[in-house]
């Protein structure tokens, strides 16, 4: 007789080595704000799925969109600042 194995115990038996590392949090840190400027985004796209827009929802989806380009600016800004070493020679 074959013994049949639920996925939950094949996932729970490596629970304690699945953990984030102390560098990925810190990575998931430095990019929350794009994260919830996306999730701004995605609300004001949400709210306009059973309607026609409006000019105020498309305001919004405006302003959104600009909150979350530059989260990513910044984000990128931030990396390339931070990886380049030295100044100008």
């Amino acid at each position: 007789m074959d013994h049949i194995v639920t996925v939950q115990d094949a996932v729970t038996a490596f629970a304690d080595f699945v953990e984030p590392t102390a560098a990925e949090l810190d990575a998931i840190e430095r990019e929350m704000p794009v994260i919830l400027a996306d999730v701004d985004l995605l609300d004001a796209h949400i709210t306009t799925l059973d309607r026609t827009p409006t000019e105020l929802d498309a305001r919004r989806i405006r302003r959104a969109r600009r909150r979350a380009l530059a989260a990513r600016v910044a984000l990128v800004n931030r990396t390339a600042g931070a990886s380049l070493s030295g100044g100008a020679a």
